[in-house]
């Protein structure tokens, strides 16, 4: 008990004597506990990772068990940069979202506020911290419930593209509607083999091109130039006109001809195309000072490049979605 009553008093008085401008570091409860244990922290190259901050939209990440506040089990998911290139999460809403249900795949480490509230991941594998001892996240158990339902040939990927494509269905979304206000997902079987495998295309489809959406093509969208200025592929802040037609990159280039179709594509309370038109500015975060410029020397292109591809994405999830509608009733 005293020992205790010693670690609270020291932990408690750590704000009398740190440097707790804003500016140079965020004290956080668990660097606090780090400050109390005496342990120390060492810049390692290869806890930069890349992680998904918002939907389609990459930000750099220092990965640290001090650092970082609370980390949950993604450091069991993705410990190492090597597992991005072999482990797919799908991402959910935690219960209570007010954001509406919705959902994404990813094989970076995910924010915990994506596009949701309290977001919850679910991926095929789990490793040990160092990346070793590879688990497969589908049970034997549920896997004997499919391959008695559909066939012996099905495998744990078919089950995860299967979950996959069952989470978009607008049929299913508005049967458990109530259900996904406060619970996490359950999975029903359709009862025809036809509409499983259906589900089961249309899903690993949909995995794809979230997953690789940096490889699609760009929609042919309009590109208009402001002659009288000199052209700059630098974004400042983009801005979508009322009628969603037209993209201001900048003052000296516009993209027209935006399909009104991708704007259904929607992840929590902003479509796909509107969560990358909202993050890619410069911003500057008002507690420490520090300014974020999405713009790249090494690629400036890259911005604009990804509204087409974005919107591309966008449009042919709503087309495989419509698909899925028409082959599928969740009733089956």
């Amino acid at each position: 008990m005293p020992q205790l009553l010693q670690k609270e008093t020291v932990l408690s008085s750590i704000d009398n004597f740190v440097n707790n401008n804003a500016t140079f570091l965020k004290w956080t409860d668990r660097l606090k506990e780090a400050l109390y244990k005496r342990q120390t922290l060492k810049f390692e190259m290869d806890k930069i990772r890349l992680s998904l901050y918002r939907p389609f939209c990459k930000q750099f990440l220092y990965f640290d068990h001090l650092l970082n506040q609370r980390r949950y089990q993604q450091h069991l998911f993705f410990p190492t940069s090597a597992i991005e290139t072999e482990n797919i999460a799908i991402c959910v809403p935690g219960p209570g979202d007010r954001k509406g249900f919705g959902c994404l795949t990813t094989n970076a480490i995910p924010s915990l506020d994506l596009a949701f509230e309290k977001v919850q991941c679910f991926p095929y594998y789990t490793y040990s911290v160092d990346g070793s001892n590879r688990r497969e996240n589908v049970t034997d158990w549920a896997l004997q419930q499919f391959q008695t339902r559909y066939g012996s040939e099905i495998t744990k990927w078919d089950i995860f593209h299967y979950v996959y494509g069952m989470l978009h269905h607008p049929q299913y979304r508005e049967r458990y509607v109530e259900n996904l206000k406060h619970d996490l997902p359950h999975i029903p079987l359709l009862l025809r083999r036809e509409a499983f495998e259906t589900c089961t295309r249309v899903g690993k489809q949909l995995m794809d091109i979230h997953l690789n959406y940096e490889q699609v093509k760009e929609y042919p969208l309009k590109w208009i130039e402001n002659e009288d200025i000199p052209f700059s592929w630098y974004v400042k802040k983009m801005r979508l006109t009322p009628d969603r037609t037209v993209v201001i990159v900048n003052e000296s280039l516009t993209l027209s001809g935006i399909p009104q179709e991708c704007f259904q594509y929607r992840l929590g309370n902003r479509s796909a195309v509107e969560w990358v038109i909202d993050q890619y500015q410069v911003s500057k975060d008002k507690r420490s000072g520090i300014e974020s410029d999405p713009n790249c020397i090494d690629d400036e292109e890259y911005i604009v490049r990804l509204i087409g591809k974005v919107i591309t994405v966008s449009v042919e999830t709503v087309k495989l979605v419509n698909e899925l509608v028409q082959a599928v009733t969740v009733e089956d």
